[in-house]
């Protein structure tokens, strides 16, 4: 029933183009100048499904859209005020005083407060969602513009939760905010016909610079569709795999934003013979061998992986932060080196004996399966595409596609094509940290390295993210360890994808910094810059 829905909904979209273009032949009305067009329509990923609400987390992968924050952060990825006008933090990282800028209201036209703020915080912190507030101790409102957040540990990454929590109002937020959310963002939600489109208009009380676009239409079209629909000429701006990128459309241009929107294969970290709680197996004798994974990661050639599988849209990936600014360059490797990776092998036992092109160690095959989402076409290819790069190296990778239930069974055992990609750095440490163990999807091979852990610990323990950096690159390579593929190798990530949108000839969206993972809608984050080109 939904598909059919959705396909008499596209019918309807198609069909208006068709009475439009029958109409202008008729009646031949003058022109509208796309200068003075101030609404578009997007088709530029799926809707959230639990809907707007910051304080379960909305917003956390670019701009909440509805809602402002506190900071924010430029083109460049530097912390900058938009709420606040500043901040302080005390000397020992305990304490963050922010103060409110006075002439903030939410769209129902009433004043935004410090009281408001402590309320989000607060309803974020017990809300059990992905916004991790547990480092706080106490927020507290001096006065109506300044409000003091106190932490039971100094932490370098608190800034990234002033920019990604949307502020929602005290007075509004109930059971059915998530659909008719209210805030102080340069949009409001004017409809939202669930599974088919979201129509939002220019917020006139917005304090910052006031967007172009008075009304902006979200369809959401899967990607066929969207593509459909970008021919058709019925969009603006469509988000399209890298598969469409070759095809050429009439009085649209394709822009590439950079991200570290990664791809990766994970590698169980320990030998086999544990369970989770819940029963599932943990460990892997083959890739708990560190020179398996080091020479898979030496081996895997990542700029043909790009070519082939992106059509050139992305870029070769080495860490989980690659061009971030605690991305340490040094971490990067000379890979695409299957005489090395070969070498590597051999003199750590790995021999093929019996000459069935499979190497092996004692009674130990290096026979491995490797998992990816079986609804994602992109991980497919990397997935088969790597595979076959492993073959001449010995190492047998037999490519499955699983639920995600069935990943969730079978991750801790077996290497997986997982994804990741923040502005947050705290994302580091939940993907390697020894703590998030079989947390979720975070550490699902059970890394453990302690000087690696030491590492991350100080940095999050550092008084600024600047003084941070420099132990967050550590943790990565220092020289003789890290969690790097010069270190323990528990990754191998394979490509950073770029994010493509095929875009209406003159549509300008900006200066877009690099994104993050590919949830909610990155590229909106500059939203009051988008206008028609002149």
């Amino acid at each position: 029933m939904n598909d059919l829905r959705h396909r008499l909904f596209i019918f309807l979209i198609l069909l208006t183009v068709v009475i439009s273009v029958t109409a202008c032949k008729t009646e031949k009305p003058e022109p509208v100048a796309e200068s003075v067009k101030k609404d578009i329509v997007l088709a530029i990923g799926g809707e959230p499904d639990t809907g707007f609400d910051p304080t379960t987390g909305w917003g956390r992968y670019g701009s909440p859209l509805f809602q402002s924050t506190l900071l924010k952060r430029d083109k460049d990825l530097n912390v900058v005020n938009d709420l606040a006008t500043g901040y302080e933090v005390s000397q020992d990282g305990i304490v963050w005083t922010v103060k409110l800028r006075k002439d903030v209201k939410f769209s129902d036209g009433k004043s935004l407060t410090a009281a408001d703020v402590q309320y989000t915080y607060q309803t974020a912190a017990a809300s059990g969602s992905s916004i991790d507030l547990s480092n706080v101790k106490s927020v507290e409102v001096s006065d109506d513009t300044t409000v003091k957040f106190t932490l039971k540990e100094p932490q370098s990454t608190f800034t990234q939760m002033l920019v990604s929590t949307g502020i929602v109002p005290k007075h509004a937020h109930n059971k059915d905010y998530a659909l008719k959310p209210i805030g102080s963002g340069p949009f409001k939600l004017v409809q939202w016909d669930k599974g088919q489109q979201l129509i939002v208009e220019a917020n006139p009380d917005y304090y910052g610079n006031k967007p172009f676009f008075q009304k902006i239409t979200f369809l959401f079209l899967g990607e066929d569709a969207a593509f459909a629909a970008a021919k058709a000429g019925t969009i603006d701006m469509a988000a399209i795999p890298a598969a469409f990128s070759k095809q050429a459309v009439n009085g649209m241009e394709l822009i590439a934003a950079k991200t570290v929107d990664n791809r990766g294969i994970m590698f169980p970290f320990v030998k086999s013979g544990g369970k989770t709680k819940d029963g599932y197996p943990i460990g892997n004798d083959v890739t708990a061998d560190a020179s398996i994974r080091k020479a898979i990661n030496l081996a895997l050639d990542r700029k043909a992986l790009v070519q082939g599988v992106l059509e050139g849209h992305g870029t070769p990936a080495y860490t989980l932060n690659d061009g971030l600014p605690w991305f340490n360059q040094e971490a990067v490797f000379a890979d695409a080196d299957m005489n090395t990776a070969k070498k590597l092998l051999a003199e750590n036992g790995w021999n093929d004996t019996d000459n069935d092109g499979i190497v092996e160690k004692g009674a130990l095959k290096a026979e491995i399966k490797l998992l990816y989402p079986s609804s994602d076409v992109t991980r497919q290819s990397l997935a088969i595409a790597a595979a076959d790069m492993l073959k001449p190296l010995g190492i047998q990778v037999k490519v499955e596609g699983k639920s995600w239930d069935d990943i969730v069974k079978q991750m801790h055992a077996n290497p997986v094509l997982l994804g990741w990609g923040s502005h947050d750095p705290l994302e580091m440490y939940n993907v390697y940290s020894n703590k998030f163990g079989g947390v979720e999807y975070y550490n699902p091979g059970f890394y453990n390295n302690p000087k690696v852990e030491d590492y991350m610990t100080q940095a999050l323990r550092a008084t600024n993210e600047k003084e941070a950096w420099a132990f967050w690159k550590k943790a990565q390579w220092d020289g003789e360890t890290g969690l790097s593929a010069k270190g323990d190798a528990p990754w191998a990530w394979l490509v950073n994808l770029d994010h493509l949108y095929l875009v209406k000839s003159g549509l300008n969206i900006g200066n877009q910094k690099i994104h993050p993972h590919g949830h909610g809608w990155p590229v909106t984050d500059n939203i009051e810059e988008w206008q028609w080109k002149s």
